[in-house]
């Protein structure tokens, strides 16, 4: 009897980090080695698996770090299936669904009320989260000029009533539903757009995107037009225009790191040579904003990222393994000790800032050199893999290097290792493992490592299901009440 429930906690442990692992990692599209299609229906089942079996840990899991892509398909998934929920679970994966919609990008939020609409679900609480959604948006009048249809399309599910006569919501509502009918408009932007349709000086008042439209209908000169609309830009907008206008007016420093990275690995070798000190000045100060509070804590830590050719993603996730590798390599050099810190390429490159896709996937012979005493002839606290999993030249190294060091040369479990990949494996439902004794977690950004760490030790199979839901548990407690606290 024990042992039966020993084992069901074990499997239910397993379950969920599966789960996770996907939630973190995948987001429905092609990977390097297999297509869009193959992630959508492995994603299909495992949200519908976890969903009807595990319901608490499905609304828990919008509590960590998993990425937006999967945030919405639990919210649908929850809002869809109501009915399968109690009381008490209704309230409280009410609450996480509103926390986390908050937290997510408004263009992925309209979209979410265009699945929910086109799913008929229209219950009281449906609505009333998609109404406190919307009446906490700092400009409704922004959102009806970039997002237009998004916000029509929720103010029609929720009926939300935009009185005519004078006001903000009546202004919002006549540029919605009744087009044309005022004669100008007291918010700024709602009038710019009036104005954009017949004059081009009003175009770059307008959102980017939505300027765009206008600039082409007006026969605007690409360059002119990115001139002007320069100062309204996000910074991902003037990332991706900068070969375009060629003129550098990015604050590197204030950029997330693996966002950084996936800049660096863009630019020519010759450009990331010229610029060395600014870019690694860069990569280093995104690192240490990334380790916080861990910044120095982690000890002798040596680590083993993966530059093979796998790592150049995909067309839609282009060069995101590598990014994340080399995001990775900066941030663990901020939270090893001073002086303390080694980093292993696959290739055997030696200079972080010139890497690129290449070559085969020597992960056993790296982990060797990894293991290997550091300076003063000890060996170090923290081993830390980033790759796909696909230990290739020879096969199976890694793992048996692993197996035979856990169990001969370090059973005391001196040196934690800990394997996180960038990349779904819609094959297995998870992320690749290198061997059964290494816990494993799924990564998209390098920023989520050390909380990625802390659920790796979940996966050594020394903890079980109650140890699991307890971390959860942690986590939606401190994910809503930080919530409650800036609200």
């Amino acid at each position: 009897m024990n042992t039966s429930e020993t084992l069901a906690d074990l499997v239910a442990a397993e379950d969920v980090l599966l789960f996770v692992n996907a939630a973190i990692t995948a987001t429905g599209q092609r990977e390097f080695r297999s297509d869009a299609v193959g992630q959508q229906l492995s994603l299909d089942f495992l949200h519908a698996y976890v969903r009807v079996n595990y319901r608490r840990v499905y609304a828990s899991s919008l509590a960590l770090d998993i990425n937006d892509h999967n945030a919405a398909r639990i919210a649908l998934g929850l809002l869809e299936t109501a009915g399968e929920a109690s009381a008490e679970e209704r309230r409280t994966e009410g609450r996480l669904i509103a926390a986390r919609l908050a937290l997510l990008p408004p263009q992925r939020v309209y979209r979410l009320f265009g699945e929910v609409r086109r799913a008929g679900i229209n219950n009281r609480r449906t609505r009333a989260i998609m109404r406190d959604w919307l009446a906490a948006r700092p400009d409704l009048g922004h959102d009806a000029v970039k997002y237009r249809g998004g916000v029509k399309t929720a103010a029609r599910h929720i009926h939300l009533r935009c009185p005519e006569g004078a006001g903000p919501l009546a202004e919002v509502g006549a540029f919605l539903f009744r087009p044309g009918r005022l004669p100008r408009y007291e918010h700024r932007l709602l009038d710019a757009w009036r104005r954009a349709h017949y004059e081009q000086g009003a175009v770059a008042e307008l959102p980017f995107t939505v300027a765009e439209g206008f600039a082409a209908r007006h026969g605007m000169k690409r360059e002119v037009f990115l001139k002007r609309a320069a100062p309204r830009m996000t910074r991902l907008e003037r990332l991706r225009t900068h070969s375009v206008t060629q003129r550098p007016e990015i604050d590197l420093t204030a950029m997330p790191l693996t966002r950084l990275a996936l800049y660096v690995l863009s630019l020519p070798f010759e450009q990331r040579a010229a610029r060395r000190t600014e870019l690694t000045g860069a990569l280093r100060t995104a690192a240490r904003r990334a380790a916080g509070g861990h910044a120095g804590s982690w000890g002798r830590v040596h680590a083993v990222l993966d530059d093979s050719f796998s790592s150049s993603g995909s067309g839609q996730k282009r060069r995101r393994p590598l990014a994340v590798a080399l995001a990775g390599h900066h941030l663990l050099e901020a939270l090893a000790a001073p002086g303390a810190y080694r980093g292993l390429w696959t290739s055997g490159r030696g200079d972080a800032l010139l890497v690129r896709p290449w070559g085969p996937t020597p992960l056993g012979m790296r982990v060797l050199d990894a293991l290997e005493p550091g300076p003063g002839g000890a060996a170090p606290d923290r081993l830390v893999i980033v790759s796909d999993g696909w230990d290739n030249a020879p096969a199976g190294l890694a793992g048996e290097v692993l197996r035979v060091w856990r169990k001969r040369l370090d059973p005391g479990r001196r040196t934690a290792v800990v394997h996180v990949n960038p990349v779904y494996d819609a094959d297995g439902f998870d992320v690749r493992r290198l061997a059964a004794g290494v816990p494993t977690a799924g990564i998209r950004d390098a920023e989520d490592l050390p909380a990625l760490v802390e659920i790796a030790r979940f996966a050594e199979g020394r903890t079980g299901a109650a140890e699991l839901h307890a971390y959860l548990d942690r986590r939606v407690a401190l994910f809503l009440g930080e919530k409650e606290t800036v609200s």
